[in-house]
């Protein structure tokens, strides 16, 4: 992994709070002046260190209002049966994060959706009717008491 400097650490925390900053505000902040704050962004996206630049919708306000945490185990855990359900994870709209684990359980998925019927019928489709599930848990989550993706650098 490439070594970071401190205008680099300094950087990367201001953009993980707010990646709407010019280049000059950031420069401003970290003590350089924008175009070489622009040249370290421009290495730090090239160089994957910051993987995306996304805004964040809140769930709720397009409909969906329940999250869920929900633990799956699979019939056959052979690499070929692995590389199926993550693809097919991939491709369902509901999931909007899907973890490959170890321990007691194959995969762990968070859910969103618009009601309790809707979540059902993404079980259904996604878990119930897939041979290669064993068995599937499911978690509601009633509090969001801490999301995020910020680092500490």
């Amino acid at each position: 992994m490439q070594s970071l400097d401190e205008y680099d650490k300094k950087l990367l925390q201001l953009v993980q709070e707010n990646n709407k900053m010019t280049t000059q505000e950031l420069g401003d902040l970290v003590n350089l002046s924008g175009s070489a704050v622009q040249r370290r962004l421009t290495r730090l996206r090239e160089n994957k260190i910051i993987e995306a630049d996304i805004s964040i919708i809140s769930p709720s306000v397009i409909g969906l209002t329940i999250t869920c945490v929900v633990d799956i185990i699979l019939e056959d855990g052979n690499s070929k049966a692995l590389e199926k359900f993550k693809a097919s994870m991939r491709k369902c709209n509901e999931v909007m994060q899907c973890y490959f684990v170890t321990g007691t359980y194959d995969f762990v998925i968070i859910v969103n959706a618009e009601n309790m019927q809707h979540y059902e019928s993404f079980a259904k489709k996604w878990l119930m009717d897939n041979p290669n599930v064993k068995h599937f848990y499911t978690h509601v989550i009633m509090d969001k008491v801490k999301v995020g993706y910020n680092v500490t650098i």
